[in-house]
């Protein structure tokens, strides 16, 4: 028997410590194990089969069709403000969206959905690293001395224990766990276009339904004038029939006069309730713990925003943000799918000790194992060709919900700009309706007292003046919230730079394992809105407080006035909405070549190209 290295040194009386020989034993795993995780990180030949990706050029009009008196007749390199509301200068509206995106509920939920995208990245990045493990076990066995086969003299008993490693790495050479992990990334950033269009859509959300309801206290307010009046005028009826001069048929068309407007009066009180109530809801409190005193003066906005070139709307727009994110992700896909019809290999790397006692260190006791495998699919029915053909048809299906998205939030600002426009002079004549009217209403109540008009047209004037005032209510209130369309629609002062680069998605570092619950935010998009860190007790008292007590004073003030109420008689013609802010801009020198349904981008000639996968060209004549 040939003598081993210990056995040789042992004779020579040289002395071997357990450490040494453990270090010995080991280092060629951990070296093999080091350097699988440096190959993880270097660069080696590796091949990206998605293809090239770029966004669609859209032909786009060099100006809109529409104008509105709320926007500069000159484009300006002004960016729309972010907290856009403040131009409307209202204290109450500012607290109110102030408080809602601090409590609101589903803001939330959109801010923790950018954070799980964010972890999901990151598993998905972890399969390109090598997977190291390590495991212990022991156990103690004992056979029955009456057990079938047992040879005599067998010990009836045994101990095992064991410890052993293992690491495997499989090289991405087709870059399918690359393009995993970027459509992953790309995620996270549709996630944080996502969280800005859900900020968004809660501000004019808040502020739409704030308008609303300012305009129900206003036509309340008028309701509760024309009752005053309507009363005024019955007395005066009732003294004229008691002396015999008014018949009981002019009696009874004012009392149904001033019973209908109480009716009226009754429904709009509900109406105002219900509105207060959804308020309440996006304020993430509980309906009955709200309240907004009533303001009789529906104030007028009077601001100019500055004018977007039409061009600069894609990136403004945090829903066309999103859905170029996901045109993004199909992309890679198809370099997922592609993958597929290449070859996988992979390393695998094992060993360790396995002993019957607790002389388990030593050499006799080792195990080891290593080798790689190889492995391509031949013959899967179609298998492969049907993902890969579905994945092409999904990127074009991204395209043309992304074109369709373009096209809608084009739409929607020239509707916003049409609907301003001719709301403002809508409420101009309207108000000069409502004067007329009023001169009217005024005439035939002093001839209806002198004998020289009958009840029936006292009724009519001051019907026609009750009519005439609501309507100019409900459309400087529709002016109003028409005006937070057109905001909304220009992007609301979101900029796609607010999205988060690709290289700040990751989380947290691979060897981190501490503070893995304070995750940094990124740019205005939160880590989470909810701090883990923060006893729960605490956290539930702050989030599931559903009423106004035990708030800070600012959350309080929503229960009165913010402000009193003030004398706006020398503000510009008692606030009227009606006068234009800037002139009306010639529009007839425009150029009439902005259709889109003509081809969006100039289509290359790929006609010696794979017909299937072929993006470029148009899918009709």
């Amino acid at each position: 028997m040939t003598p081993t290295m210990i056995d040789l040194r042992r004779k020579k009386g040289t002395h071997t410590s357990k450490l040494c020989r453990l270090g010995v034993r080991y280092g060629g795993f951990l070296f093999l194990a080091a350097s699988l995780g440096a190959c993880s990180s270097l660069p080696f030949p590796a091949f990206n089969l998605s293809p090239t990706y770029q966004p669609p050029q859209f032909v786009v009009p060099d100006s809109w069709e529409g104008t509105s008196d709320f926007v500069k007749a000159k484009p300006s390199d002004d960016a729309l403000r972010p907290d856009w509301w403040k131009l409307y200068d209202d204290p109450i509206l500012n607290s109110l969206i102030e408080q809602a995106l601090a409590a609101n509920p589903d803001l939330q939920a959109a801010a923790e959905r950018f954070v799980q995208a964010r972890y999901a990245m990151m598993k998905a990045r972890s399969q390109y690293f090598p997977q190291i493990g390590f495991g212990f076990g022991g156990s103690n066995n004992r056979q029955s001395d009456e057990t079938l086969f047992r040879a005599p003299g067998a010990p009836n008993s045994d101990t095992q224990v064991l410890m052993n490693g293992l690491a495997s790495w499989e090289p991405d050479f087709w870059s399918k766990l690359r393009n995993a992990a970027q459509a992953k990334i790309y995620q996270a950033e549709e996630r944080a276009a996502d969280y800005g269009l859900a900020r968004l859509i809660l501000q004019a959300e808040v502020a739409s339904n704030y308008f609303t309801l300012r305009g129900l206290d206003a036509q309340i307010a008028i309701y509760k004038q024309s009752i005053d009046l309507y009363n005024y005028s019955l007395n005066v009826v009732v003294t004229q029939f008691e002396g015999a001069i008014a018949s009981n048929l002019d009696v009874a068309r004012a009392e149904s006069l001033l019973f209908a407007t109480e009716s009226k009066l009754a429904l709009m009180q509900g109406e105002r309730k219900v509105t207060e109530q959804a308020i309440a809801i996006l304020l993430n409190l509980a309906p009955a713990s709200f309240n907004l005193e009533p303001v009789d003066n529906l104030l007028a906005a009077n601001f100019n925003l500055p004018k977007v070139v039409p061009s600069t709307l894609l990136e403004r727009r945090p829903d066309i943000a999103a859905m170029e994110r996901q045109m993004a992700q199909a992309n890679r896909s198809i370099g997922i799918a592609r993958a597929a019809f290449f070859p996988n290999i992979s390393f695998r790397l094992g060993g360790g000790f396995e002993g019957v006692g607790l002389n388990l260190l030593s050499l006799a006791n080792t195990f080891w194992s290593y080798g790689s495998a190889f492995s391509i699919p031949l013959f899967q029915g179609g298998y492969r060709r049907a993902q890969l053909q579905e994945s092409w048809s999904i990127y074009r299906e991204t395209e043309n919900t992304y074109r369709s998205t373009v096209l809608n939030a084009f739409r929607e600002v020239e509707n916003n700009l049409v609907q301003t426009h001719w709301m403002t002079i809508a409420a101009k004549r309207q108000d000069a309706a409502v004067g007329a009217a009023r001169t009217t209403q005024n005439l035939t109540m002093d001839l209806y007292k002198g004998g020289l008009a009958t009840s029936l047209e006292l009724i009519y004037a001051q019907l026609g003046t009750l009519t005439s005032s609501i309507d100019s209510v409900q459309i400087k209130t529709n002016l109003l919230k028409a005006s937070v369309g057109l905001i909304r629609s220009l992007g609301g002062g979101w900029s796609r730079d607010l999205l988060p680069a690709d290289n700040e998605i990751q989380p947290f570092d691979i060897l981190q394992y501490s503070g893995l619950d304070k995750a940094a935010p990124i740019g205005v998009v939160p880590a989470g809105v909810i701090d883990v860190t923060v006893d729960p007790v605490e956290r539930n008292d702050k989030n599931n407080n559903l009423t106004n007590r035990d708030r800070d004073d600012k959350s309080n003030t929503l229960t009165k006035p913010l402000v009193p109420n003030v004398d706006n008689s020398d503000r510009n013609d008692k606030n009227n909405l009606t006068k234009p802010l800037v002139p009306n801009v010639d529009n007839s020198g425009r150029n009439n070549k902005n259709n889109l349904t003509t081809p969006l981008v100039p289509y290359a000639d790929n006609s010696g190209s794979n017909k299937n996968n072929n993006l470029t060209l148009p899918l009709v004549p």
